[in-house]
């Protein structure tokens, strides 16, 4: 085989236009501490590594939607913190307003700082966040939720919601989607009266009580909610009698069927008849002892059968012909408690006893009411703790994911500097092996020898 110069010389430079372009490459890995400068270096690791970048991209939106999440929840829980505080300050008003000590006028000036408090919480209710959407109107964040005024609701008119009953959420991770607002309606409307069970009052006419005498009458509790939720009829009252035919008279009380879908209504639960009056013993009504508790169910050889599972208590003195009613538990807001508070104080007209008590039972239905609207309010605050638990909770996974991924990405495209070093300064050599016998090859000539 002939070997002429030219090729000679283009052997030798094609040899080190290789060596260089080598040289350069792994220069260039050094410079950049990456393994793999374009996918074709490694095309299974570049595949993977892009795989790994776009999961370590979505972790890192859901780390923003984190950060979202507590945002909006946190200030949620904000805003339900202040309801707290001002539902503590209504009930501190509630309480001062039944001293007994008090005028009306007194009770009145009361309320000022009452209908402010009212103002207050319809600010809250109609909270926004950083961006103009309502906190409490459910999916539609543009409308207002509440309006409405005490005036209003005392006038027979329910508080405006108008907003709706969803929740909005974001998703924080790839199989969770987290609430992170909450609807209007079950903080501040859906909010079960009297002690949850049940409901008890006292008769009015035209918006004033008409017992004659100083009875009143608590919450009640319930000792068996199973009982309780069995019975069909949940309508009833308490009555109360007097035998003056003793000395000392006598009260009497029985309960009374009142549901009027019921086939019994009117009767006695304590005889299943209709109530004999005037009462004595004999007529199966109950002696009446003050603060004593009047538990709902037939006793000893009492032929009615009835078990609510429950029971009231009633203090005082309660004339003859005296009553107070019980039902079953519906919703009312909190707006519409303290606006009865503010109404039943603004009435108020405690110049007789059985006024008094009347306010007093008034004021205690509603310290029943706040108690029962903080406790909803505690009830959401828990939850929005509880969600805040799991950002908490997904966060941290969310570090472990980002440090594995970094870590992933790391094998797969990060340069081994020990290797690469002795791999280009073996190359270094190379290319300077190559250069140096290429001048001396160039330099084979004959015409050197002549």
């Amino acid at each position: 085989m002939r070997v002429s110069t030219g090729m000679i010389f283009d052997a030798g430079v094609s040899t080190i236009n290789r060596q260089t372009s080598s040289l350069l490459h792994l220069q260039q890995q050094v410079a950049s501490g990456r393994r793999m400068l374009s996918p074709s270096d490694d095309p299974v690791a570049a595949a993977r590594a892009l795989e790994v970048t776009q999961s370590q991209d979505v972790n890192a939106q859901f780390k923003v939607n984190h950060n979202n999440a507590n945002s909006a929840l946190g200030l949620e829980e904000a805003q339900l913190s202040s309801s707290t505080d001002l539902l503590g300050r209504v009930r501190e008003l509630a309480v001062q307003a039944g001293n007994t000590s008090l005028a009306n006028s007194d009770r009145r000036a009361i309320t000022t700082e009452l209908r402010a408090r009212f103002e207050e919480l319809t600010g809250i209710a109609n909270a926004t966040d950083g961006s103009g959407l309502y906190l409490f109107s459910g999916f539609m964040g543009a409308t207002k939720p509440f309006g409405g005024s005490v005036d209003s609701i005392l006038a027979g008119n329910e508080i405006i919601y108008s907003g709706d009953d969803g929740q909005r959420k974001l998703q924080v991770s790839p199989t969770r989607f987290l609430d992170v607002s909450d609807s209007g309606n079950d903080v501040f409307k859906r909010i079960r009266n009297g002690n949850g069970y049940f409901v008890t009052d006292y008769p009015k006419a035209l918006g004033v009580g008409t017992n004659a005498g100083t009875g009143m009458i608590d919450a009640g509790s319930i000792t068996d909610p199973a009982k309780w939720n069995a019975l069909p009829t949940k309508n009833f009252s308490i009555s109360f009698s007097i035998d003056n035919t003793v000395v000392p008279p006598v009260t009497y009380y029985d309960v009374i069927d009142t549901d009027p879908a019921s086939a019994t209504n009117g009767n006695s639960l304590l005889t299943g008849a209709a109530p004999v009056l005037p009462p004595t013993a004999a007529t199966g009504q109950r002696v009446y002892q003050s603060g004593q508790p009047i538990i709902l169910k037939n006793q000893g050889a009492e032929p009615g059968v009835f078990d609510f599972g429950a029971n009231v208590s009633v203090s005082g003195v309660p004339a003859n012909g005296d009553s107070f009613s019980i039902a079953p538990s519906s919703s009312q807001s909190v707006f519409s408690t303290i606006a009865k508070l503010i109404g039943a104080m603004e009435n108020a007209n405690t110049g007789t006893s059985a006024a008094t008590a009347a306010l007093s039972n008034d004021i205690g239905f509603a310290l029943t009411n706040l108690d029962q609207a903080s406790d909803n309010i505690l009830r959401v605050r828990a939850q929005i703790g509880s969600r805040m638990a799991e950002i908490d909770s997904l966060s941290s996974v969310n570090e472990d994911l980002n440090l594995q991924y970094q870590q992933t990405l790391s094998q797969l495209q990060d340069l081994d500097y020990a290797k690469a070093i002795s791999d280009l300064t073996r190359r270094q050599t190379d290319l300077q092996a190559a250069q140096q016998s290429f001048v001396r090859i160039s330099q084979l000539s004959l015409f050197n020898y002549i």
